[in-house]
């Protein structure tokens, strides 16, 4: 029996060691929603611009960039696998460039996902362009699929339409890119901001539900679960990371820390007050760790 790296207090947010292509097929647990960050393959030598210093875009080994047929390969093994994982009401998102996006895309639809949007993250706030010979880089790709075609999936219509001030939600989200506040127990090199995060989920899930993410990173996914009354299971390999991601999970047991970081960020302002505390034990529902 598999075991839990760790699981918090109150058993809303649970981490596992390990490569999601080989735990994913050890266990038979269904999640409402998947959330995936996979690999984007830019780790090839190239540059960025972050805090006004020129820096590499190289994040490790597991970033290194293969072949189309291996990427390929790559992202239809895994999506598969996710597709075992969620009920037959769930819905799976994908974030990425056009580096990876086009392989996913393609790997859901033999997968046999319905694609249900593309989500365009316009930053508010991207980093310049050094070499000034092409048009600046300010946006990502999040696809959101359900695993059926023909059974419907979970959508808040009325919420999206509150946070976008009583307008029909497009499908261009103007959100930041991380803020400074969210490293405070370290950085990851790929780290979503907790804005794009808690909108997906208040968008594709109701309270408690469960939401795995088979690259966890520093738990990101996890983080908005808990400020939002859902439940998390994350899948991650990097020691390092994990550490990272029991870190911010601890973090925001102070109630008086996670308030602050709800106020910090817009869609929360919607979200019924009880939601937004510390809730009391949960039962996992036979989560098998």
């Amino acid at each position: 029996m598999m075991q839990a790296y760790y699981k918090s207090f109150n058993r809303d947010f649970t981490l596992l060691e390990g490569d999601s292509t080989d735990l994913l097929s050890q266990f038979d647990f269904k999640f409402d929603m998947i959330f995936a960050d996979p690999p984007y393959f830019l780790s090839n030598g190239g540059f960025s611009v972050q805090s006004g210093k020129v820096v590499s875009v190289d994040k490790g080994a597991w970033d290194k960039g293969g072949t189309a047929g291996s990427v390929d390969d790559f992202n239809l093994r895994w999506i598969t696998l996710c597709r075992e994982k969620l009920k037959d009401n769930g819905t799976i998102w994908i974030s990425g460039t056009y580096h990876n996006i086009f392989s996913v895309a393609n790997a859901l639809q033999q997968a046999d996902f319905r694609i249900l949007n593309v989500i365009t993250w316009a930053k508010t706030n991207p980093p310049p362009n050094i070499s000034c010979r092409f048009f600046t880089y300010s946006t990502e790709f999040v696809i959101w699929a359900r695993k059926h075609k023909n059974k419907p999936h979970y959508y808040n219509y009325e919420l999206m339409k509150a946070v976008n001030g009583g307008k029909q939600m497009t499908d261009v989200w103007n959100l930041p890119a991380i803020a400074r506040w969210e490293k405070s127990c370290g950085k990851h090199p790929t780290q979503k901001p907790l804005s794009l995060l808690v909108r997906i989920i208040l968008a594709s899930t109701e309270p408690k539900a469960w939401i795995l993410d088979p690259f966890a990173g520093s738990s990101t996914t996890g983080i908005a679960a808990s400020l939002t009354g859902r439940r998390f299971l994350g899948i991650e390999q990097d020691s390092g990371f994990l550490a990272l991601s029991k870190s911010r999970r601890e973090e925001i047991d102070d109630c008086g820390l996670r308030m602050a970081y709800c106020k910090k960020i817009k869609d929360m302002a919607f979200v019924p007050s009880p939601q937004m505390v510390c809730d009391d034990c949960l039962d996992d529902y036979g989560l098998p760790f």
